[in-house]
């Protein structure tokens, strides 16, 4: 599959992101979660994997009419280049919730190589090592959360309804409760998305980031753009500010700067192509066995 150069959002993407190929695998490697020498994270791409046509060729969803065995096959190699075990792989199952789910040895394979027995799961937290957290995307914004103190991990789905009912904040409760995590000690993660230039809403959606977000914020969250009644939107500023607000130091807080409908040639978006088109995946889980 022929791909036209990356577009990225800023000049600089080497202070985000390393692009690594591995076993014909490209995927983007967060430096901040690689400099924690805890976890294996990537997030993927549309190249290098065994689905055709509108899937083509790195799908990772079984929901959306790809072949199954295609599907498997991606796993399987994004798991190789990785190095983490596809078969202990765990897979939320998405409905814009807030709902996290605490992970334990009896979900690996989960979503993969057999059922789901949950619903309506859009976060996931572990401590357990070889345990690999997955989540899909096509525009929507994920997050990445590692505790190196006490050795635990988040991955969670957050589009517009998630940012506006703080999924990062909600993420970091989990892991709180569940693992004694406190933000101060958390490396966060903003991942690949849609970008403000690109991201248009409308005034209802609007007003309910002008009901969670305090009214200092409003300008650097969203603008209006000319056409009545609509604003562009930048989920990456709304991400940072929740993170920021629930504890998570500045200097812990990595923002992406690769837009998913930017680089539409390169990374599946649901502006571009609708529902005829595969699901991106991130990856994320505590090295060991």
């Amino acid at each position: 599959m022929d791909m036209e150069p990356i577009r990225w959002s800023f000049a600089d993407n080497r202070r985000v992101f390393n692009t690594i190929w591995d076993k014909g695998v490209p995927y983007l490697s967060f430096r901040a979660l690689e400099e924690t020498g805890l976890v294996a994270n990537g997030f993927s791409t549309r190249m290098g994997g065994a689905s055709t046509g509108i899937y083509a060729t790195m799908n990772f969803s079984y929901s959306r009419e790809d072949d199954p065995a295609h599907v498997l096959e991606n796993y399987t190699r994004m798991a190789s280049a990785l190095g983490v075990d596809r078969d202990r792989m765990v897979v939320s199952y998405q409905t814009h919730t807030t709902n996290v789910r605490l992970v334990t040895k009896e979900d690996a394979g989960k979503g993969v190589i057999r059922e789901r027995d949950y619903q309506d799961v859009d976060g996931l937290i572990c401590d357990i090592p070889g345990i690999t957290l997955v989540t899909f995307y096509a525009d929507c914004v994920p997050l990445y959360f590692a505790d190196p103190k006490n050795r635990a991990v988040g991955l969670s789905h957050s589009g517009w309804r998630g940012t506006v009912n703080r999924m990062g904040e909600k993420t970091l409760q989990a892991m709180k409760e569940a693992f004694g995590t406190r933000p101060e000690d958390v490396i966060a993660c903003v991942g690949p998305s849609i970008c403000k230039d690109c991201y248009e809403v409308g005034e209802e959606v609007v007003e309910k980031f002008r009901q969670s977000f305090s009214p200092e914020s409003w300008d650097a969250l969203f603008q209006a753009n000319g056409t009545p009644g609509k604003y562009q939107l930048d989920l990456w500023k709304a991400n940072e500010i929740v993170l920021k607000e629930a504890g998570v130091p500045l200097s812990q807080i990595t923002v992406t700067n690769l837009c998913t409908l930017c680089n539409h040639q390169y990374l599946f978006s649901h502006r571009k192509c609708g529902e005829r088109r595969g699901n991106l995946a991130a990856f994320l889980g505590l090295y060991g066995r």
